[in-house]
């Protein structure tokens, strides 16, 4: 029979010898929780170490990243290709046991946590997905899809604002397959909580609509095991298990204080808390009966094998499905969505419209999302704004049980009201995408991405296809004034790596912006859109415009078949400036080449020679943006029509005017750079 002190002592020696041998990390937590990852991970949770992708595994977050020998401890005890010797190599250049928990970095790990509060809202957003998945593909006789998803979380975790927009939204949702287990330490790094933090925390989860079990003693496994095991049997709401637990448990001197938070224990504390504990093995030694306690292959291997067997009566009785079903949980798009891409962009073409970039962009999504069911739309209670609805993606909506509504004819609601929850919306979408089986999207206004912008970020650090939709894109929206008009975003939108930035000037980028998106497997996408209609502007050809800048107009279009004598570079609303300022120089016989750069994200990954078509050398260069001037120094502009100050409350076209974008101030910018 396992013995569950010794299962939790090994966690919490490996977790100190790690630290200590780093010199760095947190030892308190892992050490405070280790009694709870017993009860959890040695009784309830659901997966094989030989296959971490496994599509039913149950999720785990450690939502609290920083008590991350937590998880390595556990990873690598239970099976996972996590030898000792990466133990050991914790916080190292290169190891898979970084800092804080990486997704793709270290087998097992299901998101990148650290950034307190983000990883629950992760998990509310993995629960929400089997929940749909499992609406969508189960059928009577066969159940394919059913996990749960499991939290561990702290004190700050619940501190953070972004803990209430998630919780709120995990409780309308009724996600009763996921349970929240609450390490209730009391100490943070600056000491005991009480002073500062003072909440109810089960009255406020319980007003929420959560169903909160305890509290319970976070050392006692039987008793934590139970309360899994009464919040697995809730059929309505998601669980709260509030258990009571002593930060660095086993250190004489350091347990219940500060000083085991953040800092390694020290050598003398740490041969004290191994005699306390009744663990003698030397630091990273194990015992192999501690090691088969844990081991987790034998009954992980088995419950896949069933899963397995399960699966492939689901394929006989319904191939269609099961294919489906294969195709999204392995992120791959129809393999017509090529043609779709092309005929969406040639459609906008053919009509040549003028519209808002929002207005284009709900015109592709109306394509995009009738072909693409695992298109997940919302938006942060802008709906009607951002136009993130389209027929295919109806409201989604749940039952008093629980239960996911269908639409009129059956279909399953696939647009999310987040309500005003821009920070919980982005993580949410993190963690649906970090799931699988789902892209999703969602909206608020361009300005508002301050507030989710370190999930947009983590998005990028994850390598995760989740796609913003930022309206209201600069001081063309008009009367709301500087408040919501964007000046700023864009260029710091810009600098986040590994995230693709799109300012479409009309239909038809704004339809290859959003085919690119859908095809970028591993980058997120912030599309970035007007409120003000916009003019189709023609175009010599749709194959570069992916690449992010391509050549819109040569001066021959207007007239003037000569050389060009300098580049006007523009993106989204100022494409229109650019083209008519390009008229009225060459009426005066100066020859100037357009370039249309609506992602410059994209163009900067581009290979020399390309961008140096689109950009000669040795031309003098001009930008064009509504927004800060600083950015685009980087391409060698010679100057930047731009605005370095927050607007101004008034009709859209008299700020243009007001500061300055107009056709005849950028000519004059342009002949100012030529000595004209």
């Amino acid at each position: 029979m396992a013995n569950p002190l010794q299962m939790a002592s090994a966690i919490r020696a490996l977790s100190m010898d790690a630290v200590q041998h780093a010199n760095s990390g947190h030892p308190g937590a892992p050490m405070g929780m280790a009694d709870i990852a017993v009860a959890l991970w040695g009784r309830h949770l659901r997966h094989n170490p030989l296959d971490p992708h496994w599509s039913d595994r149950d999720r785990f977050v450690l939502s609290n990243g920083h008590g991350s020998m937590l998880i390595y401890s556990l990873l690598h005890l239970t099976g996972y290709e996590l030898p000792i010797e990466e133990l050991k190599n914790f916080r190292q250049l290169h190891s898979k046991t970084p800092g804080h928990p990486e997704v793709g970095i270290t087998p097992g790990v299901e998101t990148t946590t650290g950034p307190l509060g983000q990883g629950l809202a992760n998990a509310v957003g993995m629960a929400l997905a089997e929940k749909l998945l499992a609406a969508e593909f189960n059928r009577e006789g066969h159940t394919v899809v059913d996990h749960h998803t499991y939290v561990f979380t702290g004190d700050g975790c619940l501190m953070e604002g972004i803990s209430h927009e998630a919780s709120a939204l995990a409780a309308v949702w009724k996600l009763n397959k996921l349970i929240v287990i609450y390490d209730d330490n009391g100490i943070s790094i600056d000491g005991q909580v009480t002073p500062w933090f003072v909440d109810d925390t089960p009255a406020r989860f319980k007003a929420y609509g959560w169903n909160v079990i305890g509290p319970v003693d976070g050392h006692d496994v039987d008793a934590v095991d139970r309360a899994i095991a009464q919040a697995r049997d809730c059929a309505d709401k998601p669980s709260l298990i509030v258990a009571k637990t002593h930060i660095g448990k086993g250190s004489p001197n350091r347990a219940n204080t500060a000083k085991c938070h953040g800092e390694p224990l020290g050598h003398d504390e740490i041969r004290l808390t191994r005699e306390n504990l009744g663990w003698p093995h030397e630091a990273f030694t194990v015992p192999q009966e501690v090691y088969a306690d844990w081991n987790a292959r034998d009954s992980g291997r088995k419950r896949q094998a069933e899963w397995d067997r399960r699966f492939a009566a689901y394929a006989q009785a319904h191939p269609e499905l099961a294919a489906e079903f294969t195709r999204r949980m392995r992120g791959e798009l129809p393999e017509n969505f090529a043609q779709l891409a092309l005929d969406a962009a040639l459609a906008a073409v053919a009509k040549a419209e003028t519209v808002a970039s929002r207005k284009a962009s709900q015109q592709a999504l109306e394509v995009f999302t009738a072909a693409l069911p695992e298109m997940l739309g919302g938006s942060a209670d802008l709906t009607g704004s951002n136009l993130t609805n389209t027929k295919a993606t109806q409201p989604l909506r749940f039952g008093a049980g629980g239960e996911v509504q269908r639409a009129d004819g059956g279909a399953l609601g696939r647009h999310i009201n987040y309500g005003v929850r821009e920070f919980g919306m982005a993580a949410v979408m993190n963690g649906i995408a970090l799931h699988g089986g789902f892209i999703p999207y969602a909206g608020t206004f361009l300005t508002f991405s301050d507030y989710s912008r370190n999930a947009i970020r983590m998005a990028a650090l994850m390598k995760q296809r989740v796609v913003h939709v930022f309206t209201h894109d600069s001081i063309g929206l008009g009367e709301d004034g500087p408040t919501h008009q964007s000046i700023e975003h864009a260029a710091s939108l810009r600098l986040i790596p590994g995230l693709d930035v799109w300012r479409p000037c009309d239909t038809a980028e704004t339809a290859v912006a959003w085919a690119v998106a859908l095809q970028n497997a591993q980058r997120p996408t912030a599309l970035l859109l007007s409120r003000q209609n916009l003019p189709y502007a023609p175009k010599p050809g749709l194959e570069n415009i992916r690449r992010g800048a391509y050549v819109l107009a040569e001066a021959a279009e207007v007239g003037l078949d000569r050389a060009p004598q300098a580049v006007l570079i523009a993106t989204g609303s100022e494409v229109q400036l650019a083209l008519k300022a390009q008229e009225q120089l060459a009426a005066q016989g100066l020859a100037v080449r357009v370039v249309s750069m609506p992602s410059t994200t994209t163009f900067d990954r581009q290979e020399r020679a390309y961008k140096e078509q689109v950009l000669p050398p040795g031309l003098p260069r001009v930008a064009v943006e509504a927004g800060v001037t600083d950015f685009w120094w980087k391409y060698g502009c010679s100057a930047v029509v731009g605005i370095d100050t927050y607007g101004e409350s008034a009709p859209a076209n008299v700020l243009f005017r007001h500061f300055g974008f107009t056709p005849e101030n950028v000519a004059d910018t342009v002949r100012a750079v030529l000595g004209q």
